[in-house]
């Protein structure tokens, strides 16, 4: 085991109805002037929203709701909320949604706390030294925000629009409400590619050069085993309280770093995240579905770096699909071959093709190519590191 810091201080509240906590926990993190931050309107259809907000206001707390988030969040967006907490004067913001309502909620905290500043600046080097609390009632089981200390934004003001993440404590919410319930009318594309983007938090880190963390590895190939069990049963069912709230618990767990415990070292980062730069590319061009983007590249990725530690693949064959016979390399592929049938039964696309609705062309593979590398100036990836050359055969493949 390799040294660590760990830190986690988000309150989980788990469970049916526990969104009725709101105002106890805001309070409680010294929030008074509540600026809300939901997606679309579901949130205002479900009546959601306005349960919340008269959750709040009965307990004498002031309250501006804003709304407009996308899937793939928006600086534009995120720079007009800004404005508006700010005229508000805002004390804490409350994220009602997934991951992007989520991200978006921490850029605007982080902002505001910060007078004069523009968001797009701690997303290209500025420092956080200060933020608004924050808060989550999540509504969708996919990419961990509540528990992460990360963030990604698209910039849709530049010529070229280009999606960046940071990492900083202070992206981590106070309290996160999680109630399985409030994920049961979702579209079932969004279930899977949710499931498919937890499954994928988990492998980012499981695929480490830095092996012998043996706890560490029990726990994320028990995560890994149950979002194969529960994803699908999910998918067919909605209505399966057991399953959607054990893939909220496991969504929440995948991204609060305890999978990834004693894999840092003296490296930057706890695991690969090849897929989800790779994937972070797409997404930025084409706008696609996050959970989609990192289906579509695993596989080809996997197969391009399998030979860079082939014991990791044989023993992720085993963990989490119980493949134990055979020469080594065939049941690293039967792994391989077995994580694409569990991605298809999610509904999830296993090649760029599926994705993109047509067979790549070589100019959106360079362009895919040229994003994630930022433009030839960077390279991806620890459990094999990924220069340009690399980053472009893999799209092909895939």
């Amino acid at each position: 085991m390799q040294k660590f810091v760990y830190y986690a201080p988000t309150e989980i509240v788990f469970g049916r109805g526990e969104e009725a906590r709101a105002a106890e926990l805001v309070q409680r993190y010294g929030g008074k002037r509540v600026f809300v931050i939901y997606g679309g309107n579901s949130a205002k259809k479900s009546g959601l929203l306005a349960r919340i907000e008269e959750n709040l206001r009965a307990s004498g707390l002031s309250v501006l709701s804003s709304g407009g988030v996308v899937p793939n969040p928006l600086v534009s967006t995120a720079r007009r909320m800004v404005e508006e907490a700010r005229a508000f004067q805002a004390d804490f913001i409350l994220a009602v949604g997934g991951g992007s309502v989520i991200d978006t909620a921490k850029g605007v905290a982080h902002t505001v706390a910060a007078p004069g500043s523009d968001i797009w600046e701690f997303w290209t080097g500025r420092k956080v030294e200060a933020s608004l609390p924050i808060g989550v009632i999540l509504t969708i089981s996919a990419a961990g925000s509540e528990t992460s200390n990360s963030a990604v934004l698209t910039n849709d003001t530049l010529p070229q629009p280009t999606k960046r993440g940071i990492t900083t404590d202070f992206n981590r919410p106070k309290f996160a409400i999680l109630n399985p319930e409030l994920t049961m009318t979702l579209p079932v594309w969004q279930i899977g590619a949710g499931a498919a983007d937890i499954f994928m938090h988990t492998a980012e880190r499981y695929f480490t050069p830095i092996l012998g963390n043996h706890l560490s590895d029990e726990i994320a190939e028990g995560l890994l085993r149950d979002v194969v069990h529960f994803g699908p049963i999910a998918v067919k069912n909605p209505q399966d309280y057991e399953a959607m709230s054990e893939l909220m618990w496991c969504g929440s767990v995948s991204h609060v770093g305890l999978t990834g415990i004693g894999s840092k070292g003296d490296t930057p980062r706890d695991g690969d995240w090849s897929c989800h730069q790779l994937g972070m590319a797409l997404s930025a061009i084409g706008d696609y579905t996050h959970g989609a983007t990192l289906t579509a590249v695993f596989p080809a990725w996997a197969r391009y770096v399998k030979d860079a530690n082939p014991a990791r693949f044989v023993r992720f064959a085993e963990k989490v699909y119980g493949i134990t016979e055979g020469p080594e390399e065939e049941r690293i592929e039967a792994g391989i071959r077995a994580t694409e049938e569990f991605f298809a039964s999610l509904g999830m696309p296993i090649r760029l093709g599926e994705l993109l609705g047509h067979a790549a062309s070589e100019e959106e593979i360079l362009a895919f190519t040229d994003e994630c590398s930022y433009q030839k100036s960077r390279s991806i990836g620890s459990f094999r590191v990924l220069a340009y050359e690399d980053i472009r055969n893999i799209y092909s493949r895939a």
